[in-house]
């Protein structure tokens, strides 16, 4: 893409805070500036909101909740379709704004695109199917009614590394519940939720419903709307530590909360797995978004009599990615969204390399323009290496052996985390003892890729409470009503 259609781009995004149906300036009189890491440019300034904005915010949301909350399911779906639509007109444009704040190829971007409209698509599907019950109870003295109605007004928090998916995920089901929302995009990468704002207010989405606000201070911006009592749900994506102290603040007001949190993800090759199907899924959940995803794989646990197979194999896919500008070409590796995240990977790769562990390829930031890492493989990890502990936001695969069934499994499991585990196996029966045995919340069964707009996604453990997706994703936006009718 030349600069000047990126300029072009840039341009059509809105610089304002969203409240109420106006785009208006943040209370702050500051500006976020907004970077590419493939050159450390500047690419936009916004608005800076303050605690005030939020309330604001908040205000125009509970305003907007008792009309919402009244409108047909049907005209709610239909809105949600029409999001839809535009959306997968602009694909072009969607991916190359997330690619220009956040990094990632275009060809993946294009596939976030796909990913996220997924999710406008299936809630307006699940809006007109929210269903209740009517019977008699036990007793024949009357008639048990069951409904459901909106929770009522949220505040979605998403974070950097997902801009468009984090956003429909949450906004898409809560359009569909009847519930109006503020959501609060990451710092980092807040362009993408800003476009996709403007283009719900194109398709008709009134005025309040969704507002949104940018902010340089997450923690200030958001302690006042979630200390508010108008405010009924809470939902965010981010790493444990957060969601912890959110979960603490929610506590006070009693807040339905959905927590999408820190992953740890083993990826378990077992000695009958299908090496080529192993490899290939390895490079899936490992490299995609540049390794910085919660659902990227972790820790690579392989059986002891093929783990230099597969590291051979690996390594030979690793040595053929591209790094460079998500824009350009054949590029298949990416930036880190900035700087920190460059020194917090190499941090946990050098720990590793202190303690033991071989480097195959890579191991080291690039030199240069941009806030790249090196696609890095190391082997002969050892258990007390941080990277087994941690979660690591980058291009890092790092292997370590096992020798048994059972010393894999208690392996996967010997983390605080839950998310998502992958195993490659041909054995069906041990399969289904894998589903049974590993403490996430969901599992690959012999593929790199999990996530599915019409699957539930979410962990156990620290790795966090309710699911996004699904049918199970409209109901975190709901709450159940009994009603008794006496029969006369």
């Amino acid at each position: 893409m030349s600069s000047t259609t990126e300029s072009d781009l840039l341009a059509k995004v809105p610089a304002k805070l969203l409240i109420g149906g106006e785009w208006v300036d943040g209370g702050t009189g500051a500006t976020i500036k907004v970077h590419d890491p493939a050159t450390g440019a500047v690419i936009k300034e916004i608005a800076d909101a303050s605690p005030a904005d939020g309330l604001r915010a908040l205000d125009a949301a509970v305003a907007a909740q008792e009309s919402w909350a009244a409108t047909a399911p049907r005209t709610r779906g239909e809105l949600l379709r029409r999001a839809f639509d535009l959306l997968i007109a602009r694909r072009e444009e969607f991916a190359l704004l997330m690619t220009l704040e956040m990094g990632k190829p275009l060809a993946e971007a294009r596939g976030e695109v796909t990913y996220g409209a997924e999710f406008l698509r299936w809630f307006s599907e699940e809006a007109v199917r929210v269903h209740g019950r009517y019977g008699l109870n036990p007793e024949g003295t009357g008639r048990i009614v069951v409904s459901q109605r909106p929770v009522g007004p949220t505040f979605l928090i998403t974070p950097w590394n997902f801009p468009l998916a984090m956003a429909t995920r949450k906004i898409a089901p809560a359009i569909a519940a009847g519930c109006t929302s503020v959501i609060k995009p990451a710092t980092l990468t807040p362009l993408t939720t800003l476009a996709f704002a403007a283009l719900l207010e194109e398709v008709g989405v009134p005025a309040g419903v969704v507002n949104v606000v940018t902010s340089s201070s997450a923690s200030k911006l958001s302690a006042p709307i979630i200390a508010d009592p108008r405010l009924r749900k809470l939902s965010f994506t981010g790493s444990t530590e957060v969601g912890v102290r959110l979960m603490e603040q929610a506590a006070k007001g009693v807040l339905r909360v959905s927590m999408e949190l820190g992953g740890n993800a083993p990826f378990v090759v077992f000695a009958d797995a299908d090496l080529d199907k192993a490899v290939e899924g390895a490079m899936l959940a490992k490299f995609r978004n540049i390794g910085q995803a919660c659902t990227a794989a972790n820790r690579f646990i392989v059986h002891e009599s093929v783990a230099d197979e597969f590291a051979a194999r690996v390594n030979k896919k690793v040595a053929a990615l591209k790094v460079g500008r998500g824009t350009e070409d054949a590029v298949t590796i990416g930036p880190l969204v900035d700087d920190d995240q460059v020194h917090a990977t190499d941090a946990l790769v050098q720990d590793a390399i202190g303690k033991g562990a071989k480097v195959l390829a890579g191991g080291a930031p690039i030199d240069g323009i941009g806030s790249f890492y090196a696609p890095t493989l190391l082997t002969e990890v050892t258990p007390d290496a941080r990277l087994l502990r941690e979660e690591i936001f980058g291009p890092v695969l790092a292997i370590t052996k096992f020798a048994t069934e059972d010393e894999a499994v208690a392996l996967a499991n010997g983390t605080e985390y839950g998310l998502v585990s992958y195993i490659f196996t041909e054995d069906l029966a041990r399969g289904h003892r894998m589903i049974d045995r590993l403490d996430t919340g969901m599992m690959g069964l012999n593929t790199g890729l999990v996530s599915n707009a019409a699957a539930p996604f979410g962990g156990v453990k620290q790795s966090g409470v309710g699911r996004e997706g699904s049918f199970e994703g409209i109901h975190e936006y709901l709450d159940t009503k009994y009603t008794l009718i006496p029969v006369s």
